[in-house]
């Protein structure tokens, strides 16, 4: 009995499913027969029978070509109709990234995700914990808007970040955090002086806004991860240069939920412990370079 009563509810929801995919399409049932190569009869009976007996794998598949949706769906295998290539489609997204911050995309999927705990892995220091003169220096040069407009941006993401309700923790390369405040690498040419006033800024952002805020240093000799922000369970973008990816399934959000949480577990330096390590960085910055910290600071 009850594997008959099974059959029974599960030839009712294709009949349902059916009939809904039907209308939504605007097909008629003769238009339908003459897609799927069956008898009007047969579609007819499909839609109405209520009996136990579903159709056969061929007719299920075009019918659900036909209507566009998936035969998943149609046998309630799935509770979502759209076919495959378009569950892909949805799931895996490629946007433009300009080499900028003035980026409304951005802010889209940081509003979308509201409430929930962000993960960032940055590709430089994080824009939003940089300071005026330090984003001046990165973005002027090669920004097709102007350099206030992007340091606007960020200033206006960090004021965002401060009263969105969501946490936000950061894995930041352990390497990147020296390279900068030693001034090499990427950062070759940005006066001491400028490091320091960053140094200062980011250690007291890691102090103020602590626990919502959480930054977290990592040893890449151990630890690798590509420039990543993953938007609670929502969606998870990776920076590709020239552009973002971004991933909305379930199960990719979730593998790279861990690996993130990985870095955190592993990480050399908790956010706890972030800001000594700025200080002591920047106590020995200027220890090494005193005659310089003072040209720096010349007009």
């Amino acid at each position: 009995m009850v594997e008959i009563a099974d059959k029974l509810l599960r030839a009712e929801q294709f009949r349902d499913r059916l009939n809904k995919a039907l209308k939504d399409s605007g097909l008629s049932q003769s238009a339908l027969a003459r897609q799927t190569g069956v008898d009007r009869s047969t579609i007819s009976q499909l839609l109405t029978d209520d009996g136990a007996r579903l159709p056969n794998a061929h007719v299920v598949g075009a019918c659900a070509a036909a209507l566009g949706v998936s035969a998943d769906w149609l046998l309630s295998l799935s509770d979502r109709p759209e076919s495959a290539a378009e569950l892909l489609a949805l799931s895996i997204a490629m946007t433009e990234a300009p080499r900028a911050l003035v980026d409304e995309r951005i802010y889209e999927w940081h509003r979308e995700a509201a409430g929930y705990k962000i993960r960032h892995v940055p590709a430089t220091l994080p824009d939003m914990m940089k300071t005026r003169e330090v984003l001046e220096w990165e973005y002027a040069p090669h920004l097709g808007r102007t350099a206030d407009q992007a340091i606007g941006a960020s200033e206006d993401r960090l004021s965002w970040m401060r009263q969105s309700g969501s946490d936000y923790e950061i894995a930041l390369p352990m390497a990147e955090l020296d390279c900068f405040a030693h001034g090499i690498g990427y950062y070759q040419g940005l006066p001491l002086e400028k490091r320091i006033a960053q140094l200062d800024h980011m250690e007291q952002l890691c102090t103020d806004l602590y626990p919502r805020l959480r930054v977290y240093l990592y040893d890449t000799r151990r630890l690798y991860s590509s420039p990543i922000t993953i938007f609670g369970p929502l969606m998870c973008v990776f920076y590709a240069g020239s552009h973002y990816m971004a991933f909305r399934d379930r199960e990719r959000v979730e593998t790279f939920t861990g690996h993130f949480d990985h870095l955190i577990r592993e990480a050399d330096i908790t956010a706890r412990q972030m800001p000594g390590r700025v200080r002591a960085l920047r106590a020995q910055i200027s220890q090494d370079h005193p005659d310089q910290a003072e040209t720096d600071k010349a007009p």
